[in-house]
């Protein structure tokens, strides 16, 4: 009697042990399904039905197959405006946008600068302000009325008045002007949370070797923040080729003298919802899903992201 009772205790034993360990196998994969749904449901899905709809002609009650016509008549002028308005924002976004956070975080993550917590604050509140309300104040700022803020600045400089969304490089000037004050402080929020990760020890021994400051940015501080570098890079080609409520707000939801500020997004909205030709819109966005991955598998190539460490 005492032996079978030792069993039992055995057997329940090895059972709550199994239960433990098969929930220990299982625990990571019930934390990842909320994310696995979300991606079948909200990207996965999507992109499928937007590839189908790609080849499709999609009328109210009437859904016909059309094979490559969508993409037959992609290269027109319109897209191609569109094409080379969001390549040239995106090339100005990059070269405002990564280098000029990194210097500011630098500066700002440094004991000897007076008010820093005053202006990370200041750098940061535009990207809690909507873009609908920024666009329609940048919209009264780059006005071509003389009482227009950036015509009375250069009217104070001797220079007349621009019509500034009226030309396609003064409009970009606008855009990117826009884009650097909405995203500045969010770009260096990113740089300044990895100059914490950055060892003091390596600053304490190159002021040992004597190496000034800017050898210190150039061999310690740049290579150490190579990766949130990266990042900040691929959200910014993103970002760029993704505008399109600054420029929506910039025309007041109208289309731009000489499509000077439709974009892809811009070109997908219009073609999609104005004039309802779902699925043409479908293929254009098909077409800016694969040159933005193409250009962000080339960039983390040069950059060395899929180079083996050695």
């Amino acid at each position: 009697m005492q032996l079978h009772k030792v069993k039992t205790a055995s057997v329940r034993a090895n059972r709550r042990r199994s239960i433990r360990v098969n929930s220990r196998t299982w625990a990571p994969y019930w934390f990842v399904l909320p994310f696995i749904f979300s991606f079948l449901i909200f990207f996965a899905y999507p992109l499928f039905r937007a590839g189908m709809m790609s080849f499709q002609q999609v009328l109210p009650g009437d859904v016909q197959f059309v094979g490559l016509e969508h993409y037959s008549k992609l290269w027109n002028a319109d897209f191609r405006a569109a094409l080379w308005n969001s390549t040239r924002y995106t090339f100005w976004t990059l070269l405002l946008l990564v280098p000029v956070p990194m210097v500011l975080a630098v500066l700002l993550n440094s004991s000897r600068m007076m008010a820093r917590n005053l202006f990370r604050s200041a750098l940061f509140i535009p990207a809690l302000t909507s873009v609908v309300v920024a666009g329609v104040v940048f919209r009264l700022i780059f006005g071509e009325l003389d009482g227009a803020l950036m015509n009375s600045i250069l009217n104070a400089f001797g220079i007349p008045s621009q019509q500034w969304l009226y030309s396609s490089s003064l409009a970009m000037v606008a855009l990117v002007v826009l884009a650097g004050w909405r995203w500045m402080g969010i770009n260096m929020l990113y740089f300044l949370s990895a100059l914490q990760s950055i060892p003091k020890d390596l600053y304490e021994a190159a002021d040992i070797d004597g190496a000034g400051v800017m050898r210190k940015f150039t061999s310690i501080t740049v290579p150490m923040l190579k990766p949130i570098t990266i990042y900040v890079i691929t959200i910014t080609l993103y970002g760029g080729y993704a505008m399109f409520t600054e420029s929506y707000m910039l025309w007041a939801g109208k289309p731009s003298p000489q499509n000077i500020g439709l974009t892809m997004v811009g070109y997908i909205y219009q073609q999609g919802f104005q004039y309802f030709n779902l699925g043409f819109g479908a293929a254009i966005g098909i077409t800016l899903l694969v040159i933005t991955l193409l250009i962000s598998m080339l960039q983390l190539t040069v950059l060395g992201m899929f180079r083996k460490e050695d």
